[in-house]
């Protein structure tokens, strides 16, 4: 099979050669976790941490059956892809006989971590997945893919010059694994730094197999997760900002995203060829918590980090029952919420998310302008 496979891509790669279209990018490459996997957890046909995404209600809202995605529709990526003019990224391991791949591929899988197994089996820290789809292995996955695009590297350069690749978001759960070991605040700030390295090193390479404009994304506010809120609770409520949000946990990420910044600057030196972005999830995503109603959520305080698919409790997110499960419910209206699962946002929330991207102000330096709108 993938020999035809192969033989289908080469000569996609070919066509974009030889009859390059009006589009700003022809194709995107995109590595990460759940936040972006587009299918490649559920082809394995076994249910992720968070929820079993093979069963309704994921993908309810667009697609209207369970999508391969940890939402009720569409992710950042699905909106980024629709505003360049380009199909939905097909995942790594769904690839078919002459599937139509020219536009790019998506290698993120849910539950995957920045750093290898190896290292979570040298701390005796249980991965968030058990299954080893690191960032390393999705880096291995797109090599291998390579030789289908071009076959020189004259090929390669006039095939991903016109690409463009995303690295990540990535790095979320190699911290939600330490934060499920009980390591604290401080401990956590030390694996930073190996994340970074991490994800600068795959980075780095794709720059060398050819990559010329890269976007890596920082971490989001964690400390406004419906997950994180239910499992570090706190009764002490300076703990927690005007908003709601866990304070630390939110400043653990904005030191993750600042050292990431700096590995950014450093790479953009070194690789003056390349074009590397920074987006902004961050602030991207805090601003919905800090005023809802001006993106169309709900007003009321107590449904802004309730989970819209979950199980009871007070952020509607219970641990041992996953979104999915006969157990849980699903709320009424999932384009009034922000968190879908607990662990994801909804729909409504990514749309808000890429539109921040695509229109301003949370991609440094910006990207392309896209053809089209995010309705």
């Amino acid at each position: 099979m993938k020999i035809f496979i192969l033989f289908s891509i080469t000569l996609a790669c070919g066509i974009l050669v030889s009859n390059a279209n009006s589009l700003p990018y022809e194709a995107i490459f995109n590595f990460g976790d759940s936040i972006s996997d587009t299918g490649n957890a559920a082809s394995l046909h076994k249910p992720p941490p968070g929820g079993d995404i093979g069963k309704n209600p994921y993908g309810s809202t667009y697609f209207k059956h369970p999508s391969g995605r940890m939402s009720d529709g569409r992710l950042i990526i699905d909106f980024i892809a629709e505003a360049y003019g380009l199909r939905f990224m097909p995942a790594y391991l769904n690839l078919t006989e002459g599937q139509n791949v020219k536009q790019g591929v998506n290698f993120a899988y849910v539950g995957a971590t920045a750093l290898d197994m190896e290292y979570f089996i040298r701390k005796g820290i249980n991965s968030v997945t058990p299954d080893e789809k690191s960032l390393s292995v999705q880096l291995d996955w797109f090599e291998k893919l390579k030789p289908s695009f071009c076959k020189t590297k004259e090929e390669c350069d006039n095939c991903f010059k016109r690409s463009l690749f995303l690295v990540g978001e990535i790095g979320g759960n190699d911290v939600i694994a330490h934060m499920v070991a009980n390591k604290n605040i401080p401990q956590l700030r030390e694996i930073v730094p190996l994340i970074v390295e991490a994800i600068t090193n795959t980075t780095t390479a794709l720059i060398e197999e050819g990559a010329v404009e890269l976007v890596v994304p920082g971490n989001f506010p964690i400390g406004c997760n419906s997950a994180v809120l239910t499992v570090k609770k706190s009764d002490n409520k300076d703990d927690y900002d005007e908003f709601g949000c866990l304070k630390s946990c939110n400043t653990l990420a904005e030191y993750y995203n600042e050292q990431l910044k700096q590995a950014i600057k450093t790479l953009r030196k070194k690789n003056p060829q390349a074009k590397i972005k920074y987006f902004d999830y961050f602030n991207d995503a805090k601003r919905l918590f800090q005023a809802p109603h001006q993106y169309g959520f709900s007003a009321d305080k107590n449904e802004t980090f309730k989970a819209c698919c979950g199980a009871g409790g007070p952020f509607n997110f219970l641990p041992n029952i996953n979104c999915g499960e006969p157990r849980s419910t699903v709320c009424s209206e999932p384009s009034k919420r922000i968190n879908w699962d607990g662990l994801h946002y909804t729909e409504a929330a990514y749309r808000q998310i890429a539109k921040g991207l695509l229109e301003g102000p949370f991609a440094y330096p910006p990207l392309k302008s896209p053809p089209f709108k995010i309705a």
